[in-house]
């Protein structure tokens, strides 16, 4: 009996929450009532100014990756797109800031968010700000590069340009304790990156590929970078503040080494040193606005998710909160990730 009534509330909560969006549907003149795919997001007011104008922040925080993060299915990636969307979609936000706090990430993830903001700024005709927080290294740094603007604290740590492979060699090990591996392969390099072979068993030809691997991934990565700020370079030049270019031997600086807001702003990197107000201030000046309220996108959960949780069966794990959680890094995964975080 308390199980059916259980239901009946659910039931009667969504008949509800179908009725206000049945509702809400009308009011904005759309007469037909759907469910659209991809992340659902409502609007919440971060600072109310008492403006008709918009300024969307997104946050990219934490590490930069492609995995499924909430029960709703959508990775990073996915949340971010949609944000977008929306910023686009809605005529009173005049830009978005772009919040980042993120020592890097997967490869492929970063590209994603970095062509999303790209293509956002060119198909929106709508500027990106780049806000940076306490660290905003490596993909912090790739997803930040397209923005027309970019402000960073003087004591953000950012830089760190370059690319990461992890792997284990754990053969060692292996022999101590008897365990000898049995090995099947289509072809010599079948086993690449394997941590079961002995280290003077890698062939040379296999560590010259891996390094290829690498150079071509870090050789894009500083094309992102020259062509990101070369067209905020070329965009700026008609404000007030024309922002910064990239000194001639800005290539040199970008080795995998970390440096402060200061000194990114020195080198080109960045257009400003300042803090998160200041970033809405730049955001005013390029767009022209006298004041704006400040919007964020937030995931909405409806009465589908409570149940999707409900049918789920996989295991629990009990964690402890040591206060941060170190990235699961996965052998053979190319990574933009900050030297502080990649072992």
């Amino acid at each position: 009996m308390i199980i059916a009534l259980i239901l009946l509330l659910l039931l009667g909560v969504s008949v509800l929450y179908n009725i206000g969006n049945y509702a809400s549907s009308l009011f904005h003149g759309k007469t037909k009532f759907a469910r659209t795919a991809g992340p659902r997001l409502e609007e919440a007011i971060t600072e109310d100014n008492d403006a008709n104008n918009k300024i969307a922040v997104v946050e990219i925080d934490g590490i930069i990756t492609g995995r499924v993060l909430d029960q709703g299915g959508y990775s990073m990636v996915d949340v971010l797109k949609a944000q977008l969307k929306r910023a686009q979609e809605d005529d009173k936000v005049k830009a978005v800031l772009l919040k980042v706090d993120s020592p890097g990430g997967e490869v492929l993830a970063s590209d994603e968010i970095y062509r999303a903001i790209a293509n956002f700024q060119k198909d929106a005709r709508k500027p990106v700000v780049a806000s940076m927080g306490n660290l905003a290294a490596s993909g912090g740094y790739y997803v930040s590069a397209p923005c027309q603007w970019i402000v960073a604290n003087d004591l953000t740590i950012t830089g760190s340009i370059g690319v990461i492979l992890h792997t284990w060699n754990y053969r060692g090990l292996m022999d101590k304790v008897g365990l000898l591996p049995e090995v099947y392969k289509s072809g010599k390099f079948k086993d690449m990156l394997s941590g079961e072979r002995e280290p003077d068993k890698i062939l040379p030809e296999e560590r010259a590929m891996v390094q290829k691997l690498i150079d071509e991934t870090y050789a894009k990565f500083k094309d992102v970078v020259e062509e990101g700020r070369q067209l905020a370079h070329e965009k700026n030049k008609g404000s007030k503040d024309k922002g910064r270019a990239l000194i001639k031997d800005w290539a040199d600086y970008a080795d995998g080494r970390v440096l402060s807001g200061t000194e990114a702003f020195r080198l080109g990197f960045v257009d400003e040193v300042g803090n998160f107000d200041d970033a809405v201030g730049r955001v005013k000046k390029l767009t022209g606005i006298g004041k704006a309220n400040l919007v964020q996108y937030q995931l909405r959960y409806d009465i589908t998710d409570l149940f999707r949780l409900f049918g789920q069966t996989e295991s629990r794990v009990v964690k402890v909160d040591f206060g941060m959680e170190a990235p699961k890094l996965q052998a053979g995964q190319l990574y933009f990730l900050s030297p502080t975080f990649a072992h």
